[in-house]
């Protein structure tokens, strides 16, 4: 697939996600998430939230199995916000467990499109 649309499609997800994430969703184990960016697979049939949450060790992993406890919710609103042929199977993880490159590269592309990260 064309590696613009990818990022077109992973930016879009990270933005509906963190929108479903912070207003839909009432579970207590989820409070203090938010979603760092998507990464979405070349096929487009699984993609990636990288996920920063405050708090614990335990907290973490409370929060990262309340995330997959609904992940099937938040792909069914997917699916109603972003017209595409195929939804992505989500997969939750904490950003820390990235590369350090990774998070690198998207901070230099986000400053390159005026947009800088608080």
């Amino acid at each position: 697939m064309d590696e613009l649309r990818s990022r077109r499609v992973a930016e879009s997800m990270r933005e509906e996600l963190s929108e479903l994430i912070r207003f839909e969703l009432s579970d207590p184990r989820i409070q203090g998430v938010d979603v760092v960016d998507v990464v979405v697979s070349p096929d487009l049939r699984s993609a990636d939230a990288l996920v920063v949450v405050s708090g614990t060790e335990s907290e973490q992993q409370a929060a990262l199995e309340g995330l997959q406890a609904a992940r099937h919710y938040l792909r069914r609103n997917l699916m109603q916000r972003i017209d595409l042929f195929r939804m992505p199977e989500l997969r939750f993880r904490l950003a820390a467990q990235l590369p350090a490159g990774e998070s690198l590269h998207r901070l230099k592309r986000r400053l390159r499109r005026g947009r800088p990260r608080q």
